[in-house]
């Protein structure tokens, strides 16, 4: 049998599902030297569980959750004083897994299983330009079409 003239397939074209697209833009960010007690007004605020700590020039120097938080609650707890002290450089995640607005949203989703972390920043020449959640992720493979996976 011949395959000779036969026309192969076309290969479909897949949807280029970027990081950039489906990223929150509007952070709400901490400073190096802000107070860890403004830090939990803040996350309670606006019902977040951490967020980017930038320098003056944008740049992405670290993270602040509710976890680092809760350890000075813990802290507190046995210096008989629960209360939120020191700035947020001395209690920020400083080892940060950032991405670039190119990755592919499936690569993406690829590392949040493999790191177990919630967000990553998104970090474009050196700066902070958004930040990539677990549910960003999902928004963006319900409107993946199906036909192009």
């Amino acid at each position: 049998m011949s395959y000779r003239g036969a026309e192969a397939p076309k290969p479909q074209e897949t949807q280029a599902l970027k990081v950039e697209d489906y990223m929150a833009r509007k952070l709400i960010t901490f400073r190096p030297d802000q107070a860890m007690h403004d830090v939990v007004d803040a996350l309670m605020k606006h019902k977040i569980s951490g967020g980017p700590v930038v320098n003056d020039q944008g740049e992405l120097v670290g993270v602040i959750s509710e976890g680092d938080c809760l350890k000075e609650v813990v802290k507190g707890k046995y210096d008989n004083m629960p209360i939120f002290t020191g700035l947020v450089a001395e209690h920020m995640a400083k080892n940060v897994i950032t991405v670039s607005p190119d990755l592919n949203i499936f690569e993406a989703a690829k590392m949040f299983l493999e790191k177990r972390l919630r967000r990553f920043p998104v970090i474009h020449d050196g700066k902070l330009i958004g930040q990539i959640s677990q549910k960003d992720v999902m928004k963006a493979v319900l409107n993946a079409k199906s036909s192009t996976w």
